[in-house]
């Protein structure tokens, strides 16, 4: 009898440390961003972030764009500390910006060693960068973990290419977790930022009706019809204010002026027509949705707790 009320003790003693360990686990898997994360365990984590992240926008304006949309392609296919992702088509020779969040994870390191994710710091450098330009700013919900896999074939799958259509561009974005307005506020990155001839060679040599003429015909200048030729040759996204954060971008899509063919397609006659339209006469409207935005895409599906790491180099797992 004994025997059987010990047993029966012991059973619901590994019963209740099943249920305890498998609450733990779920409470770290489903950990919370929060803009007070590193509050105690690293509080100046911030201020040591934006010193690097001003230095080099001040020595190059287009980083701020770089770093914007550094952040957006982590978001989405996680492309920051993986070489195999970097080499990924959308990705090659394209995204940049990676030499100056190794500058801030290594000052970082120094004040607070295996604290603060290269995910964090780089959503940190995304907000800061679009202050120093002129853009909004925003709360930047932290305590993400840098991940231990990737998938080139996300980046190939997930990310918007420069030739999507409306109905692609709003199903990539959907996918995410990110609406149709969500969508254009985010595109209004660029206005700041340059792209390279090869995305928009097409566009410029269409002969369509949904470029004008002039705009085609000047683009031409340092984007030879060619293949091959140029291909890397740059042009301002915003040729009218291409170092300001500010609502151009949209005013250029009403004149038929957008560079790539994925910005001119959210005003098209199609369902985002009157958002461009709202956001190219009110500014203020813009830019708070552009800082909602970028806090929603934040949210996508980040890895927390023991769902990924804290690297000692952004660009390597540790040993």
């Amino acid at each position: 009898m004994v025997t059987v009320f010990r047993n029966s003790l012991s059973c619901q003693a590994n019963r209740v440390a099943a249920v305890v360990m498998l609450l733990l686990l779920s409470s770290a898997c489903q950990a919370k961003l929060s803009s007070t994360f590193y509050e105690k365990s690293c509080p100046n984590a911030l201020s040591t972030i934006r010193k690097p992240i001003r230095t080099a926008i001040a020595r190059e304006r287009r980083m701020a764009a770089s770093l914007i949309r550094l952040h957006f392609h982590d978001c989405f296919v996680q492309v920051l500390v993986f070489p195999s992702e970097k080499l990924a088509p959308p990705n090659n020779h394209s995204v940049r910006g990676f030499e100056v969040i190794d500058q801030a994870k290594s000052a970082v390191e120094k004040v607070c060693p295996g604290v603060v994710s290269c995910a964090d710091i780089l959503a940190v450098a995304a907000r800061d960068a679009s202050v120093y330009v002129g853009g909004p700013s925003w709360t930047v919900k932290l305590g993400r973990r840098d991940s231990t896999t990737a998938s080139p074939c996300l980046a190939c799958s997930d990310l918007p290419r420069p030739n999507d259509s409306l109905k692609r561009l709003i199903s990539r974005f959907r996918a995410k977790g990110l609406s149709a307005r969500d969508m254009v506020a985010l595109s209004g990155a660029h206005t700041i930022g340059q792209a390279q001839c090869f995305t928009f060679q097409e566009r410029i040599y269409s002969n369509g009706s949904n470029i004008d003429a002039g705009f085609a015909s000047k683009r031409r200048l340092r984007c030879p019809a060619t293949p091959g030729d140029g291909k890397s040759n740059l042009a301002a996204l915003d040729l009218v204010t291409p170092n300001s954060f500010d609502n151009n971008y949209f005013k250029n899509l009403l004149q038929k002026k957008g560079l790539l063919q994925s910005d001119q397609v959210l005003f098209s006659g199609g369902s985002t027509d009157d958002i461009v339209s709202e956001y190219s006469r009110n500014p203020c409207t813009f830019k708070s949705d552009f800082a909602t935005a970028m806090i929603k895409m934040g949210n996508i599906k980040p890895p927390t707790g023991s769902a990924g790491i804290i690297r000692k180099i952004c660009s390597q797992v540790n040993n």
